[in-house]
């Protein structure tokens, strides 16, 4: 199935928007990935198709996660949208604008916190703006204002060998928030971690996303975690990737752990779940 023709669809029939997808006055899509393919070549010299014709309009302050069997060229996307790797064919903007490099309006959090050893949390979560050449002095009380809202107050001289794994994320989620970017990019962030800190994380997430309302593109292999943290869940094929299915998820927010246990939720994961599972057996 083409990208471009991919569903926006609802579980729940009564609540599917009308003419099944997006209305032609809705605004300007923040990020817009239109007809994008990539291909790679292998030191011995084979061509690899990661990405085949995906299209793909996310809105301002939407909350979107991907999902899709492990090598379907999730990450690919991410770094396409992040402006580390350009499209073999097709095109990516940001805001209206052709993406063809980084840009601090995009940051970005790696599946293992990726942290200076010898720097104290305060230290990690300022690291971006030294390197982005900007005074220190006038956004202290925003980086300690960050590391507060995700729960590491009085943690802020401790250094990355005394947290624990999950402690070490959220200073990741704080430095790609300290430069107040409009996107932040999220490539399985809490694979590494266990169930119930995985978890907490996920909650953790939502409440800094509903204080500071990012535009978030989120990656994961699990569809629970999609569909509680989500307001769309886009579906990949195998490799090369496509977009088979873009679900609006229409649970109400707050979401907390009763969410999980309503049908709602459980309507939407099934039917994330039957697509992920037909496109792998087609395969």
């Amino acid at each position: 199935m083409a990208s471009a023709a991919a569903p926006v669809i609802s579980a729940d029939p009564s609540t599917r928007p009308a003419g099944g997808g997006i209305s032609a006055t809705a605004p300007q899509p923040l990020v817009s990935i239109e007809g994008v393919t990539r291909r790679f070549v292998t030191r011995a010299g084979t061509e690899v198709s990661a990405l085949d014709n995906v299209t793909l309009a996310i809105e301002r302050d939407q909350f979107v996660t991907v999902v899709g069997p492990s090598g379907c060229g999730k990450t690919t996307l991410m770094k396409l949208v992040g402006g580390i790797i350009q499209p073999t064919r097709g095109l990516v903007r940001l805001n209206g604008a052709p993406l063809t490099r980084p840009s601090r309006r995009i940051g970005m959090v790696f599946q293992r916190p990726i942290l200076l050893p010898w720097c104290s949390v305060l230290d990690n979560v300022l690291f971006p703006l030294r390197m982005l050449g900007w005074p220190i002095a006038p956004r202290m009380a925003q980086a300690r204002k960050l590391i507060e809202l995700v729960g590491l107050r009085g943690f802020e001289n401790a250094l990355p060998m005394e947290l624990s794994g999950g402690m070490q994320q959220r200073v990741s989620i704080c430095r790609a928030l300290i430069y107040d970017p409009e996107v932040l990019l999220m490539d399985e962030p809490f694979a590494a971690l266990d169930a119930m800190m995985r978890e907490e994380l996920g909650f953790e997430l939502l409440r800094i996303w509903n204080e500071q309302r990012k535009t978030v593109v989120f990656i994961t292999h699990s569809i629970s975690e999609a569909v509680m943290l989500a307001d769309r869940v886009i579906v990949m094929t195998a490799r090369p990737g496509r977009i088979v299915m873009d679900v609006a998820i229409t649970l109400p927010r707050p979401r907390t752990p009763d969410t999980e246990f309503s049908d709602g939720f459980k309507q939407f994961v099934k039917t994330i779940k039957s697509a992920v599972y037909a496109e792998a057996k087609s395969h």
